[in-house]
């Protein structure tokens, strides 16, 4: 018999000084959140490490400074006023090596929040949508705390825990968090995405970062033959290109057969589409991300974007300046397999503007932003303008290259600061 208990009941071994990991992505544990909130005045000096956190994560708000510190290891929407203020920061590291700040005692875990899929009839939960960097937390943290959430799908690979691990479970039957980025992509996206999917040969594996311009390339594959997927994270696009058999897994190096990734996150019909589907395993991002095992892969496509590029190649995508928007996250991993992959392929695909008309194809990087992929990592570059090719060109060649495919009203200045850069 298993004995469900309040939320109240179940933070309350939460005590102050304690360092928390919050499960990420749909998994975000807001409802224990929201208690942490509630009793936050017997708190203090709380910190939380997690990943893309999502919805209201309400210990993340200023009125909670004093009890809860938020030490992020991916920034995102919910998060991001509390990293960049006196009450949070970030620790810049590639998603492969979040797990070694767990196992090595770096980031020691005294409570882990996570939410999983019911027992089985073995007494086996899962942590369904998101195993990423949840597995090694669970793995090292000296108590757990998990909602037990029957609309979590209960998924394969890496992510089984027994429910005798756990201290404390609580019971709800909340609604997940979803996103639909297919409703975000636009006619400039797509534009980006046919350029991507000229570069994407049949037979290789694709590895897509977030956001509407990797979904805006899924979209365009349907034309392609026997795709396999090695990626961190996987959305919506893939499922039709999984049922129509574009992608199939038959030519991976590793793994073959089976979609592998370390968490989803997507709408209800991507959560209902792994939900005890064998064909896809949800693994370690430890060994998802391990550069070493993504080369193994030939003709390895890695897809990530990025908030700007300067002449050089030089890539950020975790800051605009000094404000902390995202984090290194896998996109490191991936470029640096994909071009040690036989036949792979690193892409770096972007916009040539913002939205708001800011030019992404820069003379500089900002002042204080983070450079990501190095110049010495760069290969293919992608916007709606065409594809620049930067491996084995010299700096004026990149120049050059880049601003081919910049946006046509910002090449007149690109051009201006080249020549004053390489005369």
């Amino acid at each position: 018999m298993i004995n469900y208990v309040s939320a109240a009941e179940a933070v309350s071994i939460i005590k102050s000084g304690d360092r928390i990991f919050g499960h990420g992505s749909a998994c975000t544990p807001n409802l224990l959140y929201n208690e942490l909130a509630r009793q936050s005045s017997r708190l203090k000096e709380v910190e939380m490490v997690s990943i893309t956190q999502q919805g209201n994560v309400e210990i993340a708000k200023p009125q909670y400074k004093d009890s809860f510190y938020i030490n992020s290891l991916f920034t995102s929407a919910p998060v991001r006023e509390a990293v960049n203020s006196e009450n949070g920061d970030y620790v810049p590291i590639f998603l492969s090596e979040i797990p070694i700040l767990f196992k090595n005692g770096i980031l020691p875990i005294d409570v882990a929040l996570i939410t999983v899929s019911p027992p089985d009839t073995h007494g086996y939960c899962t942590l369904g949508t998101s195993v990423d960097v949840a597995r090694s937390a669970i793995d090292t943290a000296k108590r757990i705390i998990a909602i037990v959430n029957p609309k979590m799908p209960r998924t394969h690979g890496d992510g089984m825990i027994h429910v005798k691990r756990i201290e404390k479970l609580v019971w709800s039957e909340e609604e997940l968090l979803t996103i639909n980025y297919s409703e975000k992509v636009g006619e400039e996206e797509m534009k980006i995405g046919r350029n991507v999917a000229e570069l994407i040969d049949d037979k290789a594996t694709i590895q897509m970062g977030i956001g509407t311009i990797p979904d805006a390339v899924l979209q365009c594959l349907h034309n392609h033959k026997d795709l396999g997927v090695h990626t961190e994270m996987l959305s919506d696009g893939v499922i039709d290109l999984i049922k129509n058999d574009v992608i199939n897994n038959k030519y991976k190096g590793t793994h073959a057969n089976r979609t592998i990734t370390s968490f989803c996150f997507g709408t209800r019909r991507l959560y209902d589409f792994v939900d005890d589907n064998p064909a896809v395993a949800f693994m370690d991002v430890q060994h998802v991300n391990f550069p070493i095992n993504i080369m193994k892969n030939k003709k390895m496509h890695a897809i990530n974007s990025a908030i700007e590029i300067d002449l050089t190649g030089q890539v950020c995508a975790d800051s605009i300046g000094t404000y902390q928007f995202s984090g290194i996250g896998g996109q490191m991993d991936f470029m640096r397999g994909a071009a040690l992959s036989e036949g792979g392929k690193p892409i770096m695909a972007l916009s040539s503007r913002t939205k708001k008309g800011v030019p992404r194809i820069v003379p500089f990087l900002k002042q204080g932003a983070g450079v990501v992929t190095t110049r010495g990592h760069i290969h293919y570059v992608v916007t709606e303008f065409g594809t620049a090719y930067l491996y084995g060109k010299n700096l004026r060649q990149r120049a050059q290259a880049l601003i081919e495919i910049a946006h046509p009203d910002d090449r007149e200045m690109l051009d201006k600061a080249a020549y004053e850069r390489f005369k």
